[in-house]
């Protein structure tokens, strides 16, 4: 009986979550109240406050269940280490993007974190999570340019550290670029695309995109793989 309690309980805080994320990506955060969550969730309020202390509580536990662009970026990039600085780079950024394109999940949290949320004091700790990320993706962005410039022994055309902010504005442009657009491009291809033209700008020569992106499949990539948020 204690461990069929503690399933519901389980059940009961999972669905609070889901329920947060569809109020909240309907409404955003500060319009939400925790009365509308409760209701999407077929619950009480009070089931909310034995999970949750507040709604602050309930924004942090949602934005947990996912991993941010940047953060699995950096995840793969670590995962790679022994694969040759342009190679890795190239696959991890497709990579990032095509996950973004098929998890639904990952759409609808990633504009609730980035447009539907005013960071007052209370709320800063997602965004100085994607600050952290963010600044971590530039470092390995920057020490790869640097790294596959000296083996193609070119000379960039600015520095390293400069050339990446460049790159990671592409990145980040295109993500944000797609959620707000409705997804009304082809967002891998178009990453694809946009990254290997700002490479060969660089003067870079281009290897091909690593063994593993080709095999993996979209349901392995992504988890909660579903066509793009309406």
């Amino acid at each position: 009986m204690a461990r069929r309690t503690k399933e519901d309980a389980v059940a009961t805080r999972n669905s609070l979550l889901d329920a947060a994320e569809q109020v909240f990506y309907q409404k955003g955060v500060s319009h939400a109240s925790l009365n509308e969550i409760a209701q999407a969730a077929g619950a009480t309020r009070g089931a909310i406050y034995w999970h949750f202390k507040d709604k602050v509580d309930l924004f942090n536990a949602m934005m947990e269940r996912v991993t941010l662009p940047s953060e699995r970026a950096n995840g793969e990039c670590e995962s790679n280490e022994d694969m040759a600085p342009l190679q890795r780079m190239r696959g991890v950024i497709d990579l990032v993007l095509r996950n973004l394109a098929q998890d639904q999940r990952m759409q609808r949290v990633f504009e609730i974190a980035f447009f539907r949320v005013e960071y007052v004091e209370e709320l800063a700790g997602v965004r100085d999570r994607h600050i952290a990320a963010c600044g971590a993706f530039r470092e390995q962005l920057a020490n790869d340019l640097r790294l596959a410039a000296e083996s193609q022994k070119v000379q960039l055309p600015m520095p390293p550290q400069i050339a990446a902010i460049a790159l990671q504005a592409i990145f980040e442009g295109l993500l944000q670029g797609w959620i707000l657009n409705r997804a009304n491009f082809d967002l891998p291809a178009t990453g694809r695309a946009s990254v290997d033209a700002y490479l060969r700008g660089l003067g870079l020569e281009l290897p091909p995109l690593p063994d593993w992106l080709q095999d993996c499949s979209l349901r392995d990539v992504c988890p909660h793989a579903a066509r793009a948020v309406p």
